[in-house]
């Protein structure tokens, strides 16, 4: 599926909140919160240091800036099956999570599939398309990879890691796992360490300062993918594939030195979630809220941006997983619910 990217391409926040000392304000006005009779929403995505968290950081500061009657909490957490938890235990409201994992819980497969509750979604938060690059001149395809080549589908462990070693499965019949940060692909490329590694473009729109490093450092080239290779991917229910002219990584200051013209990537999809039974009005404010007030989310941070368009909410929403009954019922008042979609039933 070709995607058309919205919003502009920034690179930094502009205001001071989430800067330095952001985290030390949320901190400071979580602590004031528990004196106050405000409803908490706490939301839970990844790492202190990440974009998520950091992008988190700006919603909750929009929510918070306009009501007295809930107070929105950014909080870190350690990944997927930590923010499941949190759901479960009711230590959070709000949490994101991927399509991979939504479809191990729409299944019932994996280590998500046996949930205690029903768990429902609330909007879209953002798009990470992956895909495979190299600096060696000998590779110009996924196809091309053998035993003998090092290949880091991002650190062993991360979230992104199953489902993009399931996506090599269908076109590579072995390689030499690596595992590497983002930041270390760079060197280890230019030191013939590592023969592939991956790249993402956030939103199908933000280029992240290590893939830039990348580009600037090695004659970085992204790997095309075979036809069979591709409509392996697009018959798999559990990966979401979407594809972007290449062309839009050769505007900037650092450019790949070759790039297919469509760019095909498995790309999770990032949506929070909540348990269908959490208040019905606590949704429905938070929503309205944040929708009220859309246009200032991207001055937090570039990745926010796509949000002021309303259809962005409802984008890349998981299948057999139903809305929260608010958040289905804020949407349909904006005129922009699906008939595919399921509502849960009313808490």
């Amino acid at each position: 599926m070709a995607h058309q990217p919205s919003g502009q391409s920034k690179l930094t926040s502009r205001r001071a909140v989430l800067s330095a000392a952001g985290a030390g304000v949320t901190a400071a006005l979580a602590g004031c919160s528990d004196s106050q009779d405000e409803d908490p929403v706490r939301m839970r995505t990844a790492t202190e240091g990440t974009t998520a968290y950091a992008a988190n950081q700006g919603i909750t500061a929009v929510v918070n800036e306009y009501t007295d009657n809930l107070f929105a909490e950014a909080q870190t957490s350690r990944g997927t099956e930590a923010n499941i938890g949190a759901l479960s235990n009711e230590e959070a409201e709000m949490v994101y999570l991927q399509n991979w994992s939504a479809h191990e819980i729409s299944e019932g497969t994996g280590q998500l599939g046996d949930l205690d509750f029903q768990i429902s979604q609330v909007f879209h938060y953002y798009d990470l398309p992956w895909f495979f690059c190299t600096a060696n001149e000998d590779l110009e395809t996924l196809t091309d990879i053998t035993e003998d080549h090092g290949v880091s589908p991002t650190p062993e462990g991360s979230g992104t890691a199953p489902a993009l070693e399931h996506a090599l499965d269908a076109a590579v019949d072995d390689y030499e796992r690596e595992s590497l940060t983002y930041g270390e692909q760079s060197s280890a490329m230019q030191e013939g360490r590592l023969d592939v590694g991956v790249g993402t473009y956030m939103n199908f729109d933000i280029e992240p300062g290590w893939l830039q490093e990348m580009m600037s450092t090695v004659d970085l080239s992204i790997l095309d993918v075979d036809d069979d290779v591709l409509a392996e991917w697009e018959d798999d229910d559990r990966l979401l594939i979407e594809s972007f002219d290449g062309a839009e990584l050769e505007e900037g200051e650092a450019t790949p030195a070759s790039v297919p013209d469509e760019v095909h990537c498995p790309t999770f999809a990032y949506n929070f979630m909540s348990r269908a039974d959490l208040d019905y009005d606590l949704v429905y404010n938070f929503l309205e809220l944040m929708h009220e007030h859309r246009a200032e989310l991207e001055e937090y941070s570039a990745v926010l941006a796509p949000l002021e368009d309303e259809e962005f909410w409802l984008e890349n929403a998981y299948d057999d997983i139903p809305f929260h009954a608010a958040a289905a019922d804020f949407y349909e008042e904006l005129g922009i619910w699906q008939d595919e979609f399921e509502r849960a039933d009313e808490p």
